[in-house]
This record gives C-alpha cells, sequence and structure tokens, in this order.
C-alpha cells in the first residue's frame, strides 16, 4: 500500500512519518517538497504522479489569531485545496484521511459534543476547517475526518514547554480556567490513525468523521498546575510557588479569535467502532514532560 503524507513537518505530520511506516511505503512530504496547499495545481500534480491508495492530509493553516487577518489564506489552505486533493481521491478511489478541530464547535454548555451535534464556528480559522470537512464530505470520496483538540508533540513548542520555561523565570503565573478541552498528543493521533486506516481499506463502513482526543478534560489552569508540579517533582528548576499559578476568565485574556469555551468531545463512536480505548490526557502529558525534562 503506497501512502502520501501531506504536512510532514508539523507535529502530527512528524508522528505520522513514524506510525504509518508499518502501513506501507510512505512518501511524505512539505510544503519545500511540493505539497504547498497555496499552489493546488502543481499539488494535484504530485498526487497523480505518486498515485497513492491513501493520502493522509496532516497540513492545515493554524495560526489561530493570524488566521483573522488572513482569511484567503486560511481557506485556500484549510478548505479550498483540500476539497480539490478529495476530489482528486475520489478519483484515484484512495482513501483520504483529514484532521479537524473541537473550533467548528461554538463551545456554548458543559457537555462532551458527539459527531452529529450541530457546528457553530466562532473563528476564521474554525470557520475554514468546517468548510474543509464539508467540502470532503461533498466530493465522494472514501474518508476519516478526525477531529481533535488541544493538540501537542514533544518536538517542537507546545504550551507545556511555555509553562516550564516561564515557571523558571517568574513568582507567578496567571493561566485561563474557563477553557476546557482534552490536551491530546501528537503521537495518540498518529497510532489512531493507522489502525483506522487499515481498519477502513478492509471495511469501508467504518470511514467517516470521529471525535479523536484523549479522555477526561481539563482547563489550562490546571493543565498548567500539572505540568509544574510534575517538574517540580523531577527537581526542574520551578521558581513560581503552587498557590502562585492563579486562574484567568477569558474575558481577562482577548485574542483576535475568540476560543470555544467548551472543547469537550465525545469519542464513544471512535471507541466503539475500532475497539480502541483512549487513554487520560494525563498519561500522554506525562509521558511527553519525561521526554522533554
Amino acid at each position: 500500500m503506497k501512502i502520501l503524507l501531506l504536512g510532514k513537518g508539523g507535529q502530527v505530520g512528524w508522528e505520522l512519518q513514524r506510525s504509518l511506516a508499518v502501513a506501507g511505503e510512505v512518501v511524505a512530504m512539505d510544503h519545500d517538497d511540493g505539497a504547498d496547499f497555496t499552489q493546488p495545481e502543481a499539488l494535484l500534480a504530485r498526487v497523480r504522479a505518486i498515485a497513492p491508495q491513501v493520502i493522509v492530509n496532516a497540513a492545515a493553516h493554524t495560526a489561530v489569531d493570524k488566521a483573522e487577518s488572513e482569511p484567503a489564506l486560511a481557506r485556500r489552505i484549510n478548505a479550498a485545496t483540500p476539497a480539490l486533493v478529495a476530489i482528486e481521491a475520489k478519483r484515484m478511489g484512495a482513501l483520504l484521511v483529514h484532521y479537524s478541530t473541537d473550533y467548528v464547535f461554538d463551545g456554548s454548555g458543559s457537555h462532551a459534543r458527539d459527531e452529529e451535534a450541530p457546528i457553530g464556528p466562532l473563528s476564521i480559522y474554525g470557520t475554514t476547517k468546517a468548510e474543509g470537512e464539508d467540502a470532503i464530505r461533498a466530493s465522494g470520496c472514501q474518508h476519516l475526518i478526525l477531529r481533535t483538540s488541544w493538540v501537542y508533540g514533544a518536538r517542537g513548542g507546545n504550551f507545556a514547554k511555555t509553562m516550564l520555561r516561564l515557571a523558571a523565570e517568574r513568582e507567578q503565573l496567571k493561566v485561563i480556567a474557563d477553557q476546557i478541552g482534552a490536551p491530546t498528543g501528537a503521537d495518540l493521533l498518529a497510532d489512531l490513525t493507522v489502525h483506522m486506516l487499515r481498519a477502513a481499506r478492509v471495511n469501508p463502513a467504518l470511514t467517516g468523521t470521529y471525535h479523536a482526543v484523549a479522555g477526561g478534560a481539563t482547563s489550562w489552569h490546571e493543565y498548567a498546575r500539572f505540568v509544574i508540579e510534575f517538574a517540580r517533582a523531577r527537581g526542574a528548576n520551578v521558581k513560581v510557588a503552587p498557590d502562585q499559578i492563579l486562574a484567568l476568565p477569558t474575558s481577562d485574556y482577548p485574542t483576535p479569535a475568540k476560543r470555544p469555551l467548551n472543547s469537550r468531545l465525545a469519542t464513544a463512536k471512535l471507541q466503539q467502532r475500532f475497539g480502541l480505548v483512549l487513554p487520560p490526557w494525563q498519561q500522554g502529558v506525562q509521558r511527553m514532560l519525561e521526554e522533554i525534562l
């Protein structure tokens, strides 16, 4: 099986290079290799030349605040070009794996939304990711769309690394406490992807849209406390005191893009259909911290 991986340089793409290797021949590309989502004609030419059985698209415009000032670029990368890739996947009979986000929802309430919940994006990023989802479904190609949230990886920057850096520099931190979600490791997403695509290739009835996040939920404030206390217990340089990690409401930290307050995603569909167990978010974060500390 030939697998084309687009967006190999991102956190999820980096992990996918590892996980997909067990499933077949992987051709991994980024914008420097001709997989530039702002140049769809050249990208499609590469897709046709490679002729994969599976296309995994880990490329996206993920600069949430910046997207507010460049909506056309965000739409091209997150919606218009993925739509063309989906049409090409349909023509070739290839399975398309695509990643989406909790930002397609409006973040109201306190319940975990399932895949059938109505969307209501609050930002350009969320809107363009929702448009990308719709275009892939409309193409008629076999697809797996994985909605996820709060993605981190040991490679590159992430929230935990930022908190550790600030905790070593400052005596007090203020962290948002009213946004709730599930920190989800890029490695977990990559491992889910290879399991799901192999199963869906055998049984096309398994294709569709799924919520793919780690188990449980937390706030950014509690996430920060978990990270810093774990680091403190491991003897890392932590200057901030436990009682000086202060809770901050979103209203005190305005940003160009509005964030959903409730990013809880229900994962029963994924777990039941694929026979998988999604580990608690703490397990993945702890593993990542052990790697970087």
